[in-house]
Parts: C-alpha cells; structure tokens; sequence
C-alpha cells in the first residue's frame, strides 16, 4: 500500500447474505482518483476511479458500490463468524494514520458498534470524491 492514501479504513467485505465467514475485512482506501480495496493478504480485490463508482447506503448500513461492472456489498463490521483483520491490515491502517471511527447514535454503539455510522462517512468520502452515490 502507498503511504499516500487520503484515508484508509478496515470495513468487511460481504461476498455471502448467509455465509458469516465470507464476511471478510478488507483495508478499503480513498487515494486521489482511486478507490482500492485489499484483503489479508494484500491482494486488491477492488480497483477503481472513485468517479466511475456507482452505488448506496441501505437502510441497514450496508453500502453497496458497483465498480467496473462488480458489484461489492461493505458492511462496518464482520459477524461472528468473519475472520478478523490480518496484523498486515491493522497496520497498513496506522500507517495511514486514520482517525477514529465515526462515532454515530447510541443506538448503533451499542447494537452495532458503530458500523453503521462508520459506512455512512465512507458514502460520504466517496460522494465527496465523486462517486454517483443516492
């Protein structure tokens, strides 16, 4: 990863509905004209121009972007059964010097930690960047 990144998060990449432990974390990040998202073993498995995505945040926090023709489903945390984020992830995002996590209501602390609060500043990043979000 590029020290040069705008901002740089671990969010959880859901390639299942039902399968908890296809939730898995990615180090999603924002550089200047490119949206990446690599998994644990820093392999990127989402590339694009943040102007070229399309998407939205449902209702539950889950932003859904489609890039190149994919579609990808983030949540802001993995379930019970979701691997957690490689050490190599944790410390691509401290080399970043990412903030702190949205802080969001009460409600999605304690029922969600924070989750949903945390995909909606990532809708709002990407619209900032030029991303076709509603």
């Amino acid at each position: 990863m590029s020290e040069y990144a705008v901002y740089a998060e671990i969010v959880y990449w859901r390639r299942s509905l039902w399968n908890g432990a296809r939730c898995v974390p990615v180090v999603l990040s924002l550089f200047p004209g490119e949206l990446r998202a690599e998994d644990r073993d820093g392999q990127v498995v989402v590339q694009g121009d943040p102007r070229e995505v399309e998407g939205r945040l449902t209702r539950l926090g889950t932003l859904l972007i489609t890039v190149r023709g994919e579609r990808y489903a983030l949540v802001g945390r993995g379930g019970g059964l979701s691997p957690v984020p490689s050490p190599g992830q944790r410390a691509a995002v401290s080399a970043f010097g990412a903030s702190s996590p949205a802080a969001g209501g009460a409600v999605d602390q304690f029922l969600n930690a924070g989750a949903g609060a945390r995909m909606r500043a990532w809708h709002t990043r990407l619209g900032g960047a030029g991303a076709r979000l509603w």
